[in-house]
C-alpha cells in the first residue's frame, strides 16, 4: 500500500507583523549592497597589495602613500557598517524562510539558493572579518586566503540574488514605484521611522569605531579595537618584539647584509653616517588601523644601487625573526625605488623601539603594515 506525501496547504508558521515588506527589504538592501560592494573592491584590492602575484609585483602604485591607509580604512568600515545593515535586512525578509510551499518553480528554487549562500557567506564574511580586527582566530582555517575566496562567493550570489529579485526591487525602488503604492499607506510612516532607526544605528556604529582609521574621528573612537594613539613612541604594535623572539643578544652585534652583485655590509653606526632623510608616512594595517609617523633613515634605493642594482631593481627583505608569515617580503620595483621608501632607524625623533623594529625596519608609502618589516638583517636585489 502506498501513502503519497502531501504538503499542508497552510504555511506551518504564519507572521502578522508589519513591515516585513518588498519596500523596506528593497530600501535597506539597496544600502547593504553599497556597504557589500565597497567592501568587496577595498578588500580585493588590500588582498593583492598584501599577496601580489609575480606579473603584478612590480606594477603595484607606491602613490599616493596614503593610499592603502585609505581603502584600507574604508574596508573594515563599511565591513563593520554592513553588520547592522545584515541584521536589518535579514529582520526584514525573515518571514519568507517560511513561504509555503518551499518550492514553487525553478525561478524560486535559484532565489532561495542564492539566498541560502549570500546568507551564510555575509555572516560568515562580516563576522569572522570583525574578528580580525581584534586578532582573535578561532578557527582552524588561515583566514586570508578564505576569506579572500568566500568574498567571491559573496559577490556572486549577491548578482545572481539582484538578477532574480530585480522586478521586486524596481517595483518597490522608490515611494512612488507601483510595488510601494500598492502598499498599505499607513505602513508609510512606520516604514520611514524604522529606516530611520536603521541609518542611526549604521551612524552610530561607523562613527564610533571609524577613528582608528580617520584622525578627524579620533575623539569619536569609543568601541574600535584599536586606538591609533596608544603604543610605544605614540604608535600601536601589533607584533611585539618578544612575540617575535627578538632577544637583546639577537642584536648586539646586528650587521646588515645587501646582497647582489656587489655585496656588503654596514653596522648601525655606518647607516648613521650615510646620508639621512625624514618622511611622513602611515603605518597602514589590515586590522583597519593607521597612523602616521616621522621617520628618518636610509633610501632603500642607494643601499641597493651601492650593491649594484639598477633603476629597475626589486628587493627582497628578511627579517631577524626566526619564524612568521611575513619574516620574507618583496619590494616590487616602484616601493624599492620610491624616494619616500626608507630603511628607517628613527620614528618621530627617536630611536626605533625594540617593538618598533630596532635596529632598523622598513617603511613604504602605500603599503599594508605587515609587509613595513621589523627588525631587518637583510636586503638583496632583485
Amino acid at each position: 500500500m502506498r501513502f503519497p506525501i502531501r504538503l499542508p496547504s497552510d504555511p506551518p508558521v504564519t507572521f502578522k507583523a508589519r513591515l516585513h515588506d518588498a519596500r523596506t527589504a528593497t530600501a535597506i538592501g539597496r544600502w547593504l549592497g553599497m556597504a557589500f560592494t565597497v567592501c568587496f573592491a577595498t578588500g580585493v584590492l588590500s588582498h593583492y597589495f598584501q599577496h601580489p602575484p609575480d606579473w603584478l609585483a612590480d606594477r603595484l602604485p607606491s602613490r599616493p602613500y596614503w593610499g592603502y591607509r585609505f581603502t584600507q580604512g574604508l574596508h573594515v568600515i563599511s565591513g563593520i557598517a554592513a553588520i547592522p545593515l545584515l541584521l536589518a535586512k535579514l529582520w526584514a525578509v525573515y518571514p519568507r524562510l517560511f513561504a509555503w510551499p518551499p518550492l514553487r518553480s525553478v525561478r524560486h528554487a535559484l532565489e532561495r539558493a542564492s539566498v541560502a549562500v549570500l546568507v551564510a557567506a555575509g555572516v560568515f564574511e562580516l563576522f569572522t572579518g570583525l574578528l580580525n580586527t581584534f586578532q582573535w582566530y578561532p578557527w582552524p582555517f588561515s583566514f586570508v586566503p578564505v576569506h579572500f575566496a568566500l568574498s567571491w562567493l559573496l559577490i556572486g550570489a549577491l548578482m545572481v540574488h539582484i538578477a532574480v529579485k530585480l522586478p521586486e526591487i524596481r517595483d518597490h525602488w522608490t515611494r512612488r514605484s507601483p510595488g510601494t503604492l500598492a502598499l498599505p499607506a499607513a505602513d508609510g510612516p512606520d516604514r520611514r521611522a524604522l529606516l530611520a532607526g536603521v541609518a542611526a544605528a549604521v551612524g552610530a556604529v561607523t562613527l564610533t569605531t571609524a577613528g582608528q582609521s580617520v584622525t578627524a574621528l579620533g575623539r569619536l573612537d569609543l568601541f574600535a579595537p584599536r586606538d591609533p594613539a596608544v603604543g610605544p613612541q605614540g604608535l600601536p604594535v601589533n607584533r611585539t618584539a618578544k612575540a617575535a623572539g627578538i632577544t637583546a643578544a639577537a642584536v648586539r652585534d646586528w650587521r646588515l647584509t645587501v646582497a647582489g652583485p656587489r655585496p656588503y655590509t654596514l653596522g648601525l653606526d655606518e647607516l648613521r653616517a650615510m646620508p639621512q632623510y625624514e618622511v611622513t608616512l602611515p603605518i597602514a594595517c589590515v586590522e583597519g588601523w593607521s597612523k602616521n609617523a616621522r621617520w628618518t633613515g636610509v633610501r632603500v634605493r642607494d643601499l641597493l644601487e651601492r650593491a649594484g642594482g639598477g633603476p629597475a631593481s626589486r628587493a627582497r627583505v628578511e627579517s631577524l625573526e626566526p619564524v612568521g608569515a611575513y619574516r620574507v617580503t618583496e619590494m616590487g620595483r616602484e616601493y624599492a625605488q620610491d624616494q619616500l621608501t626608507l630603511l628607517a632607524l628613527r620614528v618621530n625623533g627617536e630611536e626605533l623601539s625594540p617593538d618598533h623594529g630596532y635596529p632598523a625596519r622598513i617603511i613604504a608609502p602605500n603599503r599594508p603594515g605587515v609587509l613595513q618589516t621589523k627588525w631587518v638583517g637583510r636586503l638583496e636585489v632583485l
